[in-house]
């Protein structure tokens, strides 16, 4: 199983390695992927341009495609926009997408703030998904999460092809390694500090089991709506409103004014009579609970009416079989049987 995954792996390289093999999308030409490098983004100190450092990447602007990796003309194009917004084509890595955002110039032209460096595409792609981890282990020590977490940098230098994350392990054993780590469960990158060791006690010098390549990319958040058009998983919308018996609606006391329905506020009427007093003062604790032992029962007379008009309609369609009473039959012989003949008396001589 492992040599067919291993196979595989080769196999994706070896298309990502070609340039003519990378798939466009269709759509408008700023949304269209015909290369293989773009402007990844570094720093976004704007939170209103939803740009995620590290995993976006540029790749057109103005329904135009950057093939140009001078930074001076993306610079000069976004000043020449100053005081309007402009459109932008942008590839995630993050389950290798491709979306149009808009970002507003500011008037004086400053730009964005973004910091850029021209990369290839497939530079994300070079990601450690952390599959098991073993207890007690240096990943473990280190906060690792498995499934969850992915490397995807380190400070200490560059890592570039599936050995490049062992190559630096050996160089920093025994030594305190950072590590850029993201979890795609809560969408976050941290910085770990890991201290790779062979003398834990177990296998490795991390303690823990690595994927690499097309099996173990980044995917998409789990906070990302649904892929469907249109497509609609929960909707909340105060469309229904459950008016109370007197005709007021039942309103929560907390903010916002939504509407809910709170059975203990309800005003039930009471069917039943009540109770007759007969001093004047607040019946006994014992009648009182009586009398809401015979309120509660009220919703079973219904029930037992409505099975009793099922049991006549179902007598009218098969006809009554049911025997009747007779007036004509014998009265049944009386307890003990019929009265014993008296024996003779024996005689005499």
């Amino acid at each position: 199983m492992a040599n067919m995954f291993g196979a595989l792996n080769r196999f994706i390289s070896r298309l990502d390695s070609d340039p003519n093999a990378i798939p466009t999308t269709k759509g408008s030409p700023s949304t269209q992927l015909p290369s293989t490098y773009g402007f990844q983004v570094l720093r976004n100190p704007d939170q209103n341009i939803p740009l995620d450092p590290w995993f976006d990447f540029l790749i057109g602007i103005n329904g135009r495609t950057i093939d140009n990796p001078d930074p001076n003309l993306l610079a000069q194009e976004i000043r020449n926009c100053a005081g309007s917004t402009i459109s932008l084509g942008v590839y995630g890595t993050k389950g290798s997408s491709i979306r149009e955002i808009y970002a507003t110039v500011p008037p004086d032209g400053a730009g964005l703030g973004l910091s850029l460096q021209w990369a290839p595409l497939a530079l994300g792609e070079d990601v450690w998904h952390i599959l098991d981890v073993m207890p007690n282990s240096p990943a473990d020590v280190a906060g690792l999460l498995p499934y969850g977490d992915y490397v995807i940098g380190s400070p200490e230098g560059v890592l570039r092809g599936e050995g490049a994350l062992g190559e630096l392990v050996e160089r920093w054993l025994e030594r305190g390694l950072r590590l850029f780590v993201y979890n795609h469960e809560y969408d976050v990158t941290r910085l770990v500090t890991i201290t790779p060791s062979r003398a834990w006690g177990g296998d490795g010098a991390l303690g823990c089991v690595l994927g690499y390549g097309a099996l173990h990319r980044v995917p998409a958040p789990l906070t990302e709506p649904a892929q469907g058009p249109g497509e609609t998983l929960f909707e909340s919308g105060n469309e229904y409103s459950l008016p109370q018996p007197g005709g007021e609606e039942a309103v929560s006391e907390g903010q916002g004014g939504q509407e809910f329905l709170v059975p203990a506020n309800m005003q039930v009427p009471s069917t039943s009579p009540p109770p007759p007093t007969s001093g004047g003062g607040p019946p006994p604790a014992g009648k009182a609970r009586k009398q809401r032992a015979h309120h509660s029962a009220v919703p079973a007379a219904g029930l037992d009416d409505y099975f009793a008009e099922g049991e006549q309609k179902s007598r009218e369609l098969e006809g009554d079989k049911s025997p009747k009473p007779t007036g004509n039959l014998p009265p049944p012989p009386p307890k003990g049987g019929p009265p014993k003949v008296a024996s003779p008396a024996p005689s005499t001589e």
